[in-house]
């Protein structure tokens, strides 16, 4: 057998036979290991953990194994192909993991940007920022606030991250943290941008300060300096089209003091490494998320590897519990950045009573039994169907928007809007009877029956989609959901905007998708009325506790789970963590690492 046997797909194929090229005599095992790191990358990891893999037949149909670690190491070690971190050569070995070397070179260098920020302690007037956080938490009586502790980090730091579940206050802590700042001597001048990984999760953020500046305890001007406008990460650091070189880096830094990034958990190792690199050392960098989310679709889970080994020492403990009047519990940290990371636990969204959040809590324990339990309960604001079946479940989504689709008739974009979000199916996977594929088309071809609507006509009164593509000349993004209303002029495409809706003909629009069903990863960021999540019948390596929870958390109200128990108790026990490196090199007992390769350098590499 020859590695030209191997079942590749293209990208893989690809790598492989561009380091034959170099290397015609090349280890199978090398190449091997190259294939399996392309693969690891396009399955979210970042690095190939040669433990997993050794001795193993990565390929079950074919009589090809892997060598022991050791002697695998051995291998890696001695090719040209592979280098030691530092190294100029398209494969980097980094202990017991193996890299794409541009992968390595952007895990390394974040790790340095981080460290040098978070020992950049920056000038603070203690007293008066003791005065703004009484004044601007005032309203919050849990002990501690972990809110009020959030800011005043933020504040005495330059590197802060912010990790809660939904309705933990992370917008209301965001946005007086930033009053705070302006209010130290001389942060009227500050210079303030807000960002997020997608256009929507950008406007929903822009949206969200807006409304909460209006009631905050501080003058005018203060309000004044507090930024409404949020850009994309993409379009805020430059990216040129599929290039991945950016406008701005080191040498031509973003001209910012203080940079807000919303839904950071979105955000893959790459965009993570570009924006610290384009970041000047002085500038805060303020990160929030929810380290139980989903990861981000590109490799790497940077925000919940950020927010791993978290704590306060005793000394920095005292300091808080002077400045904020609040006990502060004491924990060693584990990591170096242990003391910049605080985690918002009280949930102003779900009730002490409340089954979502109960049902949160349970998932993100690992507690499959409980979670059963708790769902056959019958809790007011918790539904199963442990026997769920394709066309059982489109009745009920049929049923479930019904009333948006009644709605949409009027051609009121405000009603629609309205009656669009107070009820979303949600679905782990694209494919299959349970997937968005199968549910969307199953649902379009009802809804076109019951409107008379002829099957082969794509546009029609009520169609719902989502944009996939982002368009800057229309102001349109990856992720921005359109209605398609009856006006005077024939149907035209509504979108929400921050002062009503924008409506557009259905020809202009960016590529696009229906979205009665949608995705988990494409619901991040919002927030309906009823959710119903379904599951596959069968095993899927998409079944996480992230997902569950991701899914489950985007509801306000009431929550409607189809799966089988046996997918629902896998979803919940499988962690479905990512191989990486970032967490180790962050570690108290972390070595320092050799300077990795310069982005100009690496970017020729693999």
């Amino acid at each position: 057998m020859t590695l030209a046997d191997l079942p590749l797909a293209p990208l893989e194929r690809a790598l492989v036979d561009s380091l034959q090229r170099l290397a015609p005599q090349a280890d199978p095992s090398v190449l091997a290991a190259a294939a399996l790191c392309c693969q690891a990358l396009g399955a979210g990891d970042v690095c190939l953990p040669l433990a997993r893999w050794a001795g193993q037949r990565p390929w079950p149909d074919l009589p090809f194994a892997l060598p022991a670690q050791a002697d695998w190491q051995d291998r890696l070690s001695a090719s040209p192909l592979v280098g030691a971190p530092g190294a100029y050569a398209p494969l980097i070995l980094d202990g017991g993991r193996l890299y794409l070397a541009r992968y390595q070179a952007y895990e390394a260098r974040l790790a340095g940007q981080l460290l040098a920020r978070v020992e950049q302690l920056p000038d603070v007037d203690e007293a008066r920022l003791a005065d703004s956080l009484a004044r601007l938490f005032a309203f919050n009586s849990q002990q501690p606030d972990w809110q009020r502790l959030a800011a005043a980090q933020a504040v005495r730091r330059n590197l802060a991250v912010i990790s809660g579940g939904p309705g933990t206050g992370k917008t209301t802590t965001v946005v007086r943290l930033l009053a705070a700042l302006l209010e130290q001597p001389g942060g009227e001048r500050l210079a303030i941008g807000l960002a997020a990984p997608t256009g929507k999760a950008a406007a929903r953020m822009a949206e969200a300060i807006r409304n909460a500046k209006a009631g905050l305890p501080v003058d005018d001007a203060v309000k004044a300096a507090l930024p409404e406008e949020a850009r994309t990460l993409h379009r805020l650091l430059g990216s040129r089209g599929d290039s991945p070189v950016v406008r701005h880096h080191a040498a031509n830094p973003l001209p910012l003091d203080v940079l807000v990034v919303d839904e950071a958990s979105m955000v893959d190792l790459a965009l993570m490494a570009k924006l610290l690199d384009a970041l000047s050392p002085q500038a805060r960098l303020i990160l929030l998320g929810d380290k139980d989310q989903l990861a981000a679709v590109e490799a790497g889970a940077v925000f919940a590897e950020l927010c791993e080994g978290q704590g306060f020492s005793a000394a920095t403990a005292a300091d808080l519990q002077r400045l904020t009047g609040q006990p502060v519990p004491v924990a060693a940290p584990c990591s170096r950045l242990g003391e910049a990371v605080v985690l918002l636990t009280h949930s102003h969204r779900f009730a002490g009573d409340s089954g979502i959040g109960e049902l949160a809590r349970r998932i993100n324990g690992g507690d499959a039994p409980g979670t059963l339990a708790l769902l056959g309960e019958g809790r007011e604001d918790l539904a199963w169907q442990p026997q769920p079946t394709p066309v059982a479940l489109l009745d009920r989504l049929e049923q479930g928007y019904a009333p948006y689709l009644e709605a949409a008739q009027s051609g009121d974009p405000a009603v629609a809007f309205a009656a669009f979000n107070a009820f979303r199916a949600l679905c782990a996977q694209r494919e299959g009877a349970f997937g968005v594929g199968g549910l969307n088309e199953g649902l379009e071809a009802r809804f076109k029956r019951r409107l008379r609507v002829a099957a082969r006509e794509r546009w029609y009164a009520g169609r719902a989609l989502m944009v996939r593509q982002n368009d800057y000349a229309l102001g349109l993004f990856n992720g921005d959901i359109g209605l398609c209303l009856p006006t005077a002029e024939g149907l035209r495409v509504f979108f929400e905007a921050e002062d009503g809706f924008r409506a557009f003909a259905p020809a202009r629009l960016p590529s696009h998708d229906s979205a009665f069903a949608m995705t988990v990863h494409k619901s991040q960021g919002s927030e309906f009325a009823e959710v119903l999540l379904a599951l596959p019948e069968s095993p899927s390596p998409l079944l996480t506790r992230a997902l569950l929870y991701t899914g489950i958390t985007r509801a306000k109200r009431k929550v409607e789970l189809w799966a089988l128990p046996a997918r629902l108790s896998e979803s919940v026990q499988t962690r479905g963590e990512r191989s990486a490196g970032l967490a180790e090199r962050l570690a108290m007992d972390a070595p320092p690492a050799p300077p990795p390769v310069p982005e100009r350098d690496q970017l020729s590499l693999f």
